[in-house]
């Protein structure tokens, strides 16, 4: 793991992963509750809990949806968290969206943030939504348009 330049919003941390026969680039998030992340990641955005580390006192987990991975490690103290944005390429943002309220998303009220309260076409031609996660974390759910 290396810690890249904080610029805002940009993903600061990652983790990444070598072989001979192929590369994968794994976001990594700061949270400052591990267990309220893992329970929203888990039921209302679908990831499937892969790990948590330690065992007796976990203060990271590795998390999977749809073979992509996702890090999250416990902060405490000064550390700022929800300061990352990842990139998630779909094909049906708005079945997505959908499938997230019935998991129990609940749309924030934020009127100087459209792109929060469900899916938008956007002028650099993507379709999205964003979601913040209870760290403040955002997750972008994109369709690319064609």
């Amino acid at each position: 793991m290396r810690q890249l330049p904080n610029r805002g919003s940009v993903l600061t941390f990652c983790v990444s992963i070598t072989s001979a026969m192929d590369q994968m680039l794994i976001p990594l998030l700061l949270v400052r509750d591990l267990s309220e992340a893992i329970a929203f990641y888990t039921r209302v955005l679908d990831f499937g809990l892969e790990f948590i580390s330690p065992q007796d006192h976990p203060f990271y987990a590795g998390l999977k949806r749809n073979g992509e991975e996702l890090h999250l490690n416990l902060v405490h103290g000064g550390t700022r968290v929800g300061t990352s944005s990842v990139i998630i390429l779909c094909d049906d943002v708005d079945g997505l969206f959908n499938s997230f309220l019935a998991r129990g998303l609940t749309i924030p009220a934020r009127p100087d943030s459209p792109v929060h309260a469900g899916p938008i076409d956007q002028t650099w031609g993507s379709r999205e939504i964003y979601i913040d996660d209870p760290s403040g974390n955002t997750m972008i759910f994109q369709q690319r348009q064609a």
